[in-house]
């Protein structure tokens, strides 16, 4: 059991630990949370020892190994598979000594091997990296060849095969995908010895995790249960709380008010005194305080687009002569949600930036609407942010000509009011930025939305923040997130961008997660896919198909029904108009018939094309 008793720990003059004290059970999965900059990291420093605390100590089981992912990621000749093989030193220091050991020593040494499992050892390095991104190709490359997100995986994976027996990890879903987070939640929710997993992520805190330590204010307090349980059992130890202080608070003014009347009074005087005494005595009662957690706006368009938005038929897309997606028959509606599904490394960011006017396709037809506006939101895009300057500099540039009362009020809205207005964005935390450029880049109410894991860096209270922002928001928004209760708070329709192309997914976040842990798990990084495999993954893509043609086909449907109506409606229309009655007797009203023919016209046209792409689509599934 790892015990933690009265931990104190400063910087400066912030007290970041307040002589903290939790235990954990054996075998508990611990979700650790906390506003940013609470301290969940200090706390982890501390438990592996890297951090000499001002009081306090941490008590672990002798023995006891625990494993945290590596700050520097593997970067050097080595493939993937054989940096995740050693991570399991014992395995790799027998395995040496057996090349050379003879006797009882092999004797032993074999037994050993036999106990840890080390001869299967392989297959299991090779389902984690497989389960993390990593086919069976990737795993014999060396980790030179990988970027550093993708490096990073490969340390998460290590310590994961590792199964120290307190796993320590901080935010390991930053660097993955949503088909990876889906997987870690699986593995975590079986994970066979003591976790604590510090995370903003709620599914993955409700799915994965049996206790909730609550790091505020350098107090940690443990809950069973996941984040939801947690947050009815905080609301209501806070409305406790509440009633217990105001309680208190009144029985304070009664005694005080006793004091002040009669302390002067010889006959009272012993009475005063006593109640004097008892009022000292008295345990303040601290009210459970709420952060206030700013409001992320994203301003609506001024004026909605006919639909659609955009619309492609046999659309090809990718850089030069290399073809990244291909045969792309998909429209966007005004105030269409859609989630991005699929893998990285497939196209989804060439996706993102065609369907934002940031690359043109190789082929096939591709109609914007001229007005679109579009903002594009993504992590990288944080170096663009200009470190000297303040959060009110940045909106200035983009009121030039503006009174500094009205720039103000503008930074306020974005999250940065008066006491961080002229902060510079050097010194802004990491959700702080992200909530900087999110609101630059929707400043001017743009009609498209595009978020690229918009999640990164924003502690749980924010991203509640970002769904009631992208869901007050009357554009259209296409999302991509490894945040599975972002993607079902907001997400109206998923796309699952794999083998080349982009198709609609006929289901929930549920059936998508079914799809993706019923996946293939190599044997052996060294070997190819079994045709096993193979045929799975041939199975889903038959499924995937079939699944997407559903919802099309009723799509069609409907874009038929509304054909036809305004068809008719026009009809009507031209009836009014030809008959001369209302230009006579109502000018103005001639003139708003006129107009609504115009718009009812626009609207088929729309319509027609919807249809078209939405015929082509079918026909190529």
């Amino acid at each position: 059991m790892l015990r933690v008793n009265d931990l104190s720990y400063r910087i400066g003059e912030r007290l970041i630990l307040d002589q903290a004290t939790f235990s954990i059970p054996d075998r508990a999965r611990v979700g650790l949370v906390g506003r940013n900059g609470a301290g969940k990291t200090t706390l982890f420093r501390a438990i592996l020892g890297e951090l000499p605390t001002d009081a306090g100590a941490v008590s672990l089981p002798k023995g006891m190994r625990i494993g945290a992912v590596a700050q520097e990621a593997p970067a050097g000749p080595e493939t993937l598979h054989a940096v995740v093989l050693a991570a399991d030193t014992e395995r790799a220091r027998l395995m040496a000594e057996a090349e050379n050991a003879d006797g009882v020593r092999r004797a032993e040494i074999e037994t050993r091997l036999v106990d840890i499992g080390a001869h299967s050892a392989p297959a299991r390095a090779a389902a984690i990296l497989h389960g993390l991104g990593f086919d069976a190709a990737a795993q014999a490359r060396p980790c030179s060849d990988f970027s550093g997100g993708w490096r990073m995986r490969v340390a998460l994976a290590a310590v994961l095969f590792s199964e120290p027996d307190l796993l320590l990890l901080d935010e390991p879903t930053n660097y993955l995908d949503i088909e990876g987070t889906l997987w870690l939640y699986d593995y975590l929710e079986r994970y066979p010895r003591t976790a604590i997993i510090i995370s903003h992520d709620r599914d993955l805190l409700d799915t994965s995790v049996d206790h909730i330590l609550h790091l505020d204010r350098g107090k940690l307090t443990i809950y069973r249960g996941g984040y939801t349980s947690f947050a009815r059992q905080l609301s209501e130890k806070r409305v406790l709380q509440a009633k217990a202080k105001a309680r208190q608070d009144a029985e304070r003014a009664h005694l005080q008010s006793f004091i002040d009347r009669f302390k002067a009074k010889a006959t009272k005087a012993r009475q005063a005194q006593s109640r004097v005494k008892r009022l000292a005595k008295m345990e303040p009662i601290a009210a459970l305080l709420e952060d206030d957690v700013p409001v992320i706006h994203l301003p609506s368009p001024e004026r909605p687009l006919s639909p659609p938005i955009v619309a492609m038929e046999r659309v090809n897309a990718g850089y030069g002569e290399r073809v990244v997606l291909s045969g792309l028959n998909l429209s966007l509606a005004p105030d269409d949600r859609v989630a991005l599904l699929g893998a990285n490394g497939n196209g989804k960011s060439t996706f993102c930036k065609l369907i934002g006017g940031r690359m043109e396709p190789l082929s096939g037809t591709m109609r914007r609407s001229s007005k679109m506006e579009v903002a594009y939101f993504a992590q990288h895009q944080l170096d663009e942010l200009r470190p000297s300057e303040s959060a009110v500099a940045h909106v200035r540039s983009l009121m030039p000509d503006v009174p500094e009362a009205r720039v103000r009020a503008a930074a306020a809205r974005l999250g940065f009011p008066a006491s961080k207005a002229d902060t510079p964005v050097s010194q802004l935390s990491g959700g702080e930025k992200a909530r900087l450029l999110m609101g630059l880049a929707a400043f001017a109410g743009p009609h498209l939305l595009i978020l690229d894991e918009p999640t990164n860096h924003l502690d749980i209270e924010s991203r509640q923040a970002l769904v009631e922002a992208i869901n007050d928001y009357e554009g259209a928004v296409i999302l991509v997130s490894h945040d599975r209760f972002l993607i079902e708070a907001c997400a109206d329709r998923l796309w699952i961008v794999s083998n080349g192309s982009v198709k609609a997914f006929d289901g929930d976040m549920d059936d998508y997660r079914k799809l993706v842990l019923a996946g293939p798990e190599p044997t052996d990084a060294k070997s190819a896919e079994p045709s096993g495999g193979q045929k799975a993954a041939e199975r889903r893509s038959a499924v995937e198909r079939r699944a997407a043609l559903a919802p099309l086909r009723r799509k069609l449907e409907a874009t038929e029904a509304r054909m036809a109506k305004l068809s008719e409606a026009i009809a009507k229309i031209d009836a009014a108009l030809a008959d001369g009655k209302a230009f006579r007797e109502n000018a103005a009203k001639a003139g708003d018939i006129s107009r609504m023919r115009a718009e009812a016209v626009t609207a088929l046209g729309a319509a027609e094309e919807e249809w078209l792409a939405l015929s082509g689509e079918i026909e190529a599934g």
